[in-house]
């Protein structure tokens, strides 16, 4: 992205996959071109994310199996957090595990609760190839977690269990059945705790 441009201000909105797309359900590849290629690939992210109403977005989710995310999300005391990361590796997780509610672009319309830690550190590069990290808490900690999770190869109702997955699945194919979920509708409150990414 260019100094002081909009992130996606350039970039192609792309379909998100849904659940069920063998692309969100297989671990992704390492990235190992960097430049404009891959700073085409975060400006199309970051668009596609936007129009969606995520505050996170995977490369898989938009059918490119790469290791690759973008952010714009809030922390708990609505700090704003806006950057992408090339090839995560996970450092730290830890604070206290906590169940919130969840959701994803990826399975519109529902969201479950799900147990994941307070605190979060990934590290990795950006798309020029410069080493980069980032740290979260909170609703930003559930984020990076979430999307560390897609380029893993696990959408965030593998992590559910018992009634919880069942009702989360059972929404996941109510809402692709009739075309419903895209969020557009919904308060931001629950669109904040719904569409990670």
């Amino acid at each position: 992205m260019r100094r002081g441009s909009i992130p996606g201000s350039t970039g192609t909105v792309h379909p998100v996959r849904r659940l069920g797309d063998p692309v969100l359900h297989a671990p992704c590849g390492e990235a190992t071109e960097f430049g404009a290629p891959l700073l085409r690939l975060v400006e199309d992210m970051f668009a596609s994310m936007y129009a969606a109403g995520g505050v996170g977005l995977a490369a898989n989710q938009i059918g490119v199996p790469l290791r690759v995310f973008v952010y714009d999300c809030p922390d708990d005391e609505d700090v704003r957090h806006l950057g992408h990361l090339v090839n995560p590796r996970l450092v730290h997780l830890g604070g206290v595990e906590v169940t919130g509610p969840e959701g994803c672009l990826s399975v519109p319309g529902v969201e479950a609760g799900t147990l994941r830690y307070d605190e979060t550190v990934l590290e990795g590069v950006d798309a020029m190839g410069n080493e980069s990290s980032v740290a979260g808490s909170g609703f930003f900690a559930r984020c990076l977690q979430h999307e560390f999770d897609h380029l893993q190869g696990t959408v965030y109702t593998d992590r559910l269990r018992g009634l919880r997955r069942y009702r989360a699945l059972r929404g996941a194919r109510k809402a692709a059945g009739n075309g419903d979920g895209d969020g557009a509708g919904e308060s931001p409150a629950r669109r904040r705790a719904q569409d990670v990414g």
